[in-house]
């Protein structure tokens, strides 16, 4: 009662702090010599600034499957101005961090440093896009170890698996690639450079500053990434997307980490992006709690708090021209994941049936934080605002003025008439079909 309580009152405070969140006037794009820039000058006291370069290179651009990874590893390699060791030892006299992270769509280098040093960090991306060696002895030496051992990695989690094959179910190609390199496709030296050569094009590039103007980046951008600092062209493209859905079953690994658990993934697409409607339905069948030691409040949090170390959590994962949407369900057994499960999908049939308006409103509530504090971390704000710099469109915050709870249920609805992607690993014999869960 006193945690209920405590939320009640503080929710007036709460709608004041997302109302000047929504309201406050986000910074504008602009071109740079064909490259698209923004920036987000911090007027607090704040001393540090990053900058991201965001290529359209996801996995759903890839040529051969896994060269999207490779590349990612490639980043910060030898070039013609700099060895890897040369660019890590600058990098730490600046006193910098340098990063590499790959989306099925993007794939965004980045340098956080102390304020002002922003010449020296684009002038290590501009040599990086524009004569980056691609030497065989990195590839073999540095490069594919790092790239098994992420894949091992991955591999021996049941639920970034279980999401990662539900991809492929859901879209086959394109958006259904994985995100991660495997050895029944080796990747040569020459597929990489180029793929990397066409990921370079300018119009498939973006760049995203933070402690910096988007007047005084696009400047320092037009002079680093000058003429021939990356090639002409269309850079990647790739396909619409559709949405088939699908179903897989996996036995879990018996010699995996303890903490690898039964997992079941029930998803459903859509060849759209995501809506606000999807956004809300996400936050109100919830699965995190909002409150340390407590099990939350949620259809899903109170579904999985009868099964001592469960759990069961909405995922909206948005693309530029598609959505998957789902829940991932974990239990120590099979069996309990199974009864997890079921229930799970119960929770998804009554939004669909009808979402009450109390619930609705805490659920737009928290999707409309979630956006506005979506942006407090680089992560965050890269992954926001690089695909809106490509797609052409202003910079501007979700607006959920016309989420209802009709059309919250519309939404769930809409998405339970789609062939589901379900995904299932742990004991085969167990864990329930599609069909099975009344889907």
């Amino acid at each position: 009662m006193y945690s209920v309580a405590r939320l009640s009152r503080s929710q007036p405070i709460l709608k004041n702090v997302i109302k000047r969140s929504v309201s406050s006037s986000a910074p504008q794009p602009a071109s740079a010599g064909g490259v698209s820039v923004i920036g987000f000058e911090n007027k607090g006291p704040a001393a540090t600034s990053s900058l991201t370069v965001a290529l359209k290179a996801g996995s759903r651009y890839e040529s051969i499957p896994g060269v999207a990874h490779v590349l990612k590893n490639f980043a910060f390699k030898a070039t013609d101005s700099a060895s890897s060791l040369r660019t890590a030892r600058e990098t730490e006299l600046y006193g910098g961090v340098l990063s590499a992270s790959l989306t099925r769509e993007h794939l965004f280098l980045s340098a956080e440093f102390l304020r002002g040093d922003e010449e020296h960090f684009l002038s290590v991306f501009s040599s990086l896009l524009s004569s980056s060696k691609y030497y065989p002895h990195e590839l073999n030496e540095l490069v594919l170890p790092v790239v098994e051992s992420e894949t091992l990695q991955a591999h021996a989690s049941p639920s970034v698996l279980a999401l990662d094959i539900a991809h492929s179910l859901a879209f086959r190609r394109g958006l259904g690639n994985s995100l991660y390199a495997s050895p029944n496709y080796p990747v040569t030296i020459d597929d990489v450079k180029s793929f990397a050569h066409t990921a370079s094009a300018k119009s498939n590039i973006a760049v995203i500053g933070t402690g910096i103007s988007t007047e005084a980046l696009s400047s320092a951008v037009s002079s680093a990434f000058g003429s021939g600092s990356s090639p002409a062209g269309s850079g990647l493209t790739g396909g619409a997307t559709k949405y088939f859905g699908g179903e897989a079953r996996l036995p879990l690994d018996i010699h995996g980490p303890p903490t690898a658990l039964p997992t079941v993934v029930v998803a459903f697409g859509s060849s759209s992006p995501a809506t606000a409607d999807l956004k809300v339905l996400k936050q109100l069948l919830g699965g995190e709690s909002s409150l340390k030691w407590s099990p939350g409040s949620s259809p899903l949090s109170q579904a999985a708090a009868k099964i001592p170390g469960a759990s069961a959590k909405a995922f909206l994962l948005p693309y530029s021209d598609a959505s998957l949407f789902g829940v991932v369900v974990t239990a120590p057994t099979s069996v309990q994941t199974k009864t997890l499960a079921e229930e799970v999908v119960n929770v998804i049939k009554a939004a669909a049936k009808g979402a009450k308006d109390d619930e609705v409103k805490r659920a737009v509530a928290k999707a409309t934080f979630a956006d506005a504090i979506s942006s407090e971390t680089l992560d965050g704000l890269v992954s926001s605002v690089g695909p809106a710099l490509f797609a052409g469109g202003a910079i501007k915050p979700e607006s959920f003025s016309s989420v209802s709870a009709s059309s919250v249920s519309k939404a769930a609805t809409e998405l339970l008439k789609a062939k589901p992607t379900v995904v299932a690993i742990g004991n085969v014999a167990v864990l329930p079909y599609a069909d099975e869960l009344g889907l």
